[in-house]
């Protein structure tokens, strides 16, 4: 099979309305509608990333979607970025729906006069923002206008840059390679139309380097690619037919905080300023969604698939059984749809295989009496008769892998 064949075949667009994960209307263009499905699997995404964040010490924050226009002209968002934003009156005065969560988190460090003990400070927020996207160029969930960015924003004093700046690369890696992804990196340096000064221009991007360096990785030099307000280290990940999609960044960023004044009393009991660290991991859940549809053809692992289980009763008189199973498989915490329709057992397992359900859990008269199930694995077919309790260990350990 050709390449440009299988990249058709993986298509998310394709992917995603056969198997019902989400719908593009005309009446909200480059703002997909999440089916139950694709709910499933946004939320397992979410788990995964609320899980492992409070692991590495992050607190988990939400920022309003909408806020006045003059936080924007504070920020620098206003002269770099508002032809992509979308604006609002309310009361008489201008609002902007934010295209981007970190003036929300600098609003939220400065809601109090902070101390040097408190820092690192980890806020990490899943923030639904709004970018105006020309209309010929949305594409699916790849690119769209309104989503949903796994941000996080790390205020430190001087002397933690490189050591959290270790903790990020960790994190990033710690996700990607969950998802089975080989990246690559690039570091971008200053752009033209950069904001502050070149002294701090230069402190940052040497952090930066200094830290890729360290931990041996290979990267590319992006010249004037870094953001207005700070270099960043972008990453880029491989899917299996060897694409690459830029996904993660880490931006380090000395101006936001002096803009908007943050402070914290150091050990000298003096007034200093801390450093601000943007970092994403997905990128945005709607693209990382995209990715992965198309990466796994659809045919998800386990641990991330809409539906884990399809129990197939033969006839109506396994029903009971077969619901039992059901509610005790959900107690479990696994995923689980009963097809209850009067059809013979064939069609409903050939069309369990065309929805990519990893497990089907066959029940006649045989697994009534015996309190049991035949197992049915995607791709593999039957495995055979096994007990309940058996089943379970089994499903549980794969989810752990």
């Amino acid at each position: 099979m050709s390449i440009q064949s299988e990249v058709e075949k993986r298509n998310h667009r394709k992917i995603g309305q056969e198997l019902e994960l989400f719908v593009s209307m005309e009446e909200a263009p480059g703002m997909p509608f999440f089916l139950p499905k694709g709910m499933q699997l946004r939320n397992e995404l979410e788990d995964f990333w609320k899980r492992e964040h409070r692991k590495a010490g992050y607190q988990e924050v939400r920022t309003p979607v909408m806020m006045k226009q003059h936080l924007w002209e504070q920020s620098g968002h206003w002269d770099h970025y508002h032809e992509n934003m979308y604006f609002s009156e309310v009361d008489n005065q201008q609002y902007a729906i934010k295209p981007m969560s970190c003036p929300g988190a600098v609003l939220i460090y400065k809601h109090k006069k902070r101390s040097y003990r408190e820092l690192p400070i980890r806020y990490g927020e899943l923030g639904l923002v709004h970018r105006h996207e020309l209309s010929g160029s949305l594409s699916g969930l790849l690119r769209v206008r309104s989503f949903t960015q796994d941000d996080a924003h790390l205020f430190v004093r001087e002397d933690q840059i490189r050591a959290e700046l270790h903790h990020v690369l960790d994190l990033i890696d710690l996700f990607y390679s969950r998802f089975g992804f080989d990246y690559k990196v690039e570091l971008s340096t200053r752009p033209e139309d950069y904001m502050g000064s070149l002294p701090l221009w230069n402190q940052a991007e040497e952090d930066l380097e200094t830290v890729l360096k360290e931990r041996g990785i290979k990267y590319q030099l992006n010249e004037g690619d870094g953001a207005f307000y700070g270099p960043k280290i972008d990453f880029h990940i491989l899917d299996c037919l060897g694409r690459s999609w830029q996904c993660g960044t880490v931006q380090l960023d000395f101006q936001m905080p002096e803009k908007f004044g943050c402070e914290y009393i150091g050990e000298d009991s003096q007034v200093h300023r801390p450093i601000m660290i943007h970092r994403a991991i997905y990128g945005s859940l709607e693209r990382f969604m995209a990715i992965i549809i198309e990466h796994y053809g659809g045919d998800f692992p386990l641990w991330l698939a809409p539906h884990q289980i399809k129990i197939l009763p033969i006839s109506e008189g396994h029903m009971s059984y077969a619901e039992e199973l059901k509610f005790q498989f959900e107690k479990e915490g696994f995923r689980v749809e009963l097809d209850n329709r009067v059809e013979k057992v064939g069609l409903k397992i050939r069309e369990a295989e065309m929805q990519k359900v990893p497990y089907m859990f066959i029940i006649g008269q045989k697994e009534v009496e015996e309190g049991s199930v035949s197992l049915r694995k995607r791709k593999d077919g039957d495995l055979g008769m096994f007990k309940v309790g058996e089943i379970i260990n089994k499903l549980h350990e794969e989810c752990a892998k």
